[in-house]
């Protein structure tokens, strides 16, 4: 686990948070694969969002489970809140948001999201 800056493309939602890179996964969901997104899972308690609460947009979808939250600027989702299977609350982020990360050396696992 290591320590990240994100945030959204014009910068008005930003948040740290500590995430394992080596546990990153590419979902082909019919959601994520439009977005095309790489995610990796963190507990809500390793999540600070630092600015833009306000900025949020919500969009649910399927089983309505996992908030999925944009920046109603700019229009980027670089994280969304949902709960683990046991109900840990977590937030998914999308790796392609974290300051300094060059998605293109990561390995992530390919999830069968459309199945599901």
């Amino acid at each position: 686990m290591a320590q990240y800056q994100g945030s959204c493309h014009c910068g008005r939602v930003a948040y740290e948070v500590e995430a394992d890179l080596g546990q990153t996964i590419a979902c082909n969901c019919s959601y994520c694969q439009r977005r095309g997104s790489i995610l990796t899972f963190s507990p809500a308690s390793a999540f600070t969002l630092t600015k833009g609460e306000d900025a949020l947009t919500e969009y649910r979808f399927h089983t309505q489970k996992i908030q999925h939250l944009f920046c109603e600027t700019c229009g980027i989702e670089s994280f969304a809140r949902g709960a683990m299977p046991d109900g840990t609350p977590m937030v998914a982020v999308n790796v392609r948001c974290l300051a300094g990360v060059e998605p293109g050396e990561l390995s992530p696992t390919q999830y069968d999201g459309r199945s599901r």
